[in-house]
């Protein structure tokens, strides 16, 4: 089951189904009830997993627990066996999560009697294979952790004297010299780059190593030391473009110190400045030597990029894959405008010739003629079954996108679940059922309802910046014809016919799986910070909700079976 991407569970005495599905660097858990609706006294799942070659399972564990008699909240995170997931669907983040071989899960259901003792009926049990590439030696999804305004952040590095102010510097322009005085620092970089950030460092490391590799760099955000100091090293193998546009152009700014540290390595004549028609917006490596690989995607150089928000980057391998990047460095080299740029072969779909894999690349700015914006809000308008989208600056982009996602959102049987994030700081989550609950920093700190504490909003220093920086849309995950539009392309007019971009469009179902996880993980993450403000005003704490008593009393899982488009969620995963 190495290559499998989706695994289903096969116990056929137990009362509900499980399914299991690959992300990268996570499973995505989906359960539902065979027959039915669940007995009332069912008060949700415990869920334990055992590591490949491990020897044991271990629980996987709840913030949320049972109310005492008094109603008080116990703080500490419980056992699932003792405060059950009452959810349908859930997404585990493995520690381990590179290790190769099979993660085995265990799920079951638990019971409630009237006086509260707990029960537990017949499991569900299956493995899955997460392993560290997506495709091995060709295609490897990649994101950064984008969590700091969690629970988990807080509890793993956040003390009465340090946290998100002691690991990133206070402005982007300081980022060069800064230094951590957080003691876990290392660690924490770890936890919140995830994947992106040691795949790009990985990158990076090779060409290094590999002294007959050119290395092209393009540079939206360039204010990461320990990306600046890998590019220094490559000397006069290093050809970069660094965006220069609004504050990046000012001469103390760290696009202009990075870029006059590359000059001083690689030569005035290996590095250009320019912002095409807007924005030189892209953000790729490209290595071409014995190694030969591509780094694209949303995730910037920068300390906010890689450590604070949410991000993809994908790594390209093989001389097919990274030719059409290098046409498309050397055609921005000598075109710094869209007259010149837009009439090129690097604006036109290109496959990338993957064995396998149906992948092709695009590049802005396109002229008026071969603009694709258009197609791909005709595309999304055409989904069938789902509709998944994680997008930077959404709310401010009018255009065909937009406005797709508005008409989508409205058709009846089409799931839609998406996060867009203002340029204020301000998340807005689009409901299932299509309204919108706006989340604001100040309501992902200060007072929160038991047993939560205070998180970082992860914003800069003078309030503003973006927590959630994903540009992708997922359609139709769950069929023959999923596709992944990504890169570093925001869906708007400006991405199409103005700025310097890399979009993708990748019609592959494993591919398309991961990206949908990683759009569920978001959604579930702000949507529950949306209950965390309802639960501010009108009750002090969150708790499970244990078994019915009286009569008229709803079981945890009533509107699950209810809303039609809970409904829906629940069959569409599982």
């Amino acid at each position: 089951m190495t290559g499998e991407f989706q695994i289903t569970a096969k116990n056929d005495a137990a009362p509900f189904s499980l399914k299991l599905h690959r992300g990268d660097g996570m499973t995505l858990l989906a359960m539902n009830w065979k027959t039915g609706t669940p007995p009332v006294d069912f008060v949700g799942f415990a869920i334990d997993y055992q590591e490949p070659d491990g020897e044991r399972f271990f629980p996987l564990r709840n913030r949320l627990a049972f109310p005492g008699s008094e109603g008080d909240v116990n703080p500490n995170k419980m056992s699932t066996r003792l405060s059950p997931i009452q959810k349908f669907r859930w997404v585990h983040f493995p520690r381990n999560a590179e290790k190769p071989g099979e993660f085995s899960y265990r799920v079951t259901p638990v019971f409630m009697s009237t006086v509260g003792e707990l029960s537990y009926g017949e499991s569900q049990a299956a493995g899955i294979v997460l392993a560290r590439e997506t495709y091995p030696g060709k295609l490897n999804v990649t994101f950064t952790r984008g969590f700091v305004s969690s629970q988990a952040f807080v509890d793993r590095y956040v003390t009465a004297t340090d946290g998100l102010e002691t690991l990133i510097p206070p402005t982007a322009d300081e980022g060069l010299d800064f230094v951590p005085t957080h003691p876990k620092a290392e660690e924490a970089y770890g936890w919140m780059g995830f994947e992106a950030r040691s795949a790009i460092l990985e990158v990076l490391d090779q060409a290094i190593a590999d002294t007959t590799a050119i290395v092209r760099v393009i540079a939206y955000d360039l204010n990461d030391p320990a990306i600046v100091a890998r590019l220094e090293k490559l000397k006069k193998r290093l050809w970069v473009i660094v965006d220069n546009s609004k504050t990046h152009g000012k001469e103390n700014s760290a696009e202009s110190q990075s870029a006059d540290r590359l000059i001083a390595t690689a030569g005035s004549d290996q590095v250009k400045r320019h912002h095409m028609s807007n924005l030189q917006h892209n953000k790729t490596i490209v290595v071409d030597g014995a190694v030969k690989a591509v780094v694209c995607g949303s995730t910037n150089f920068s300390w906010r990029g890689m450590f604070v928000q949410s991000n993809n980057a994908m790594v390209l391998r093989g001389k097919s894959a990274i030719q059409p990047f290098i046409d498309a460095f050397e055609n921005y080299w000598v075109h710094d405008f869209v007259k010149g740029f837009g009439p090129t072969a690097s604006t036109e779909w290109t496959d990338l010739k993957l064995s396998g894999i149906e992948a092709r690349v695009a590049f802005s700015p396109h002229s008026a003629e071969n603009a694709v914006l258009q197609s791909i809000g005709d595309d999304i308008e055409s989904a069938e079954s789902s509709v998944f989208y994680s997008l930077a600056f959404l709310n401010q982009t009018a255009g065909p996108v937009t406005d797709a996602i508005k008409v989508v959102t409205k058709k009846n049987g089409i799931f839609v679940y998406g996060i867009s994030d203002k340029k204020t700081g301000g998340l807005d989550v689009h409901l299932p059922d299509g309204k919108v609950a706006p989340v604001f920093p100040v309501n992902l700190s200060g007072e929160l309802p038991e047993p939560f504490k205070s998180e970082p909003t992860g914003l800069a220093s003078d309030g503003v910046g973006t927590r959630m920086h994903h540009k992708f849309i997922v359609l139709d995950f769950d069929k023959p014809t999923a596709r992944v539009y990504l890169g570093s392309y925001n869906f708007s007019v400006p991405a199409d016919v103005q700025n310097g971009e890399n979009l993708l469009l990748i019609r592959d179902r494993r591919i398309a799986v991961s990206y949908m996880i990683q759009a569920l993980t978001l959604f579930d993450h702000y949507h529950f910070r949306v209950l965390q403000l309802k639960a501010a005003t009108k009750q002090k704490t969150l708790t499970l909700k244990r078994a019915p008593k009286k009569s008229g009393e709803k079981p945890w899982w009533f509107e699950d079976y209810k809303d039609p488009r809970k409904i829906l969620d629940r069959e569409l995963f599982a």
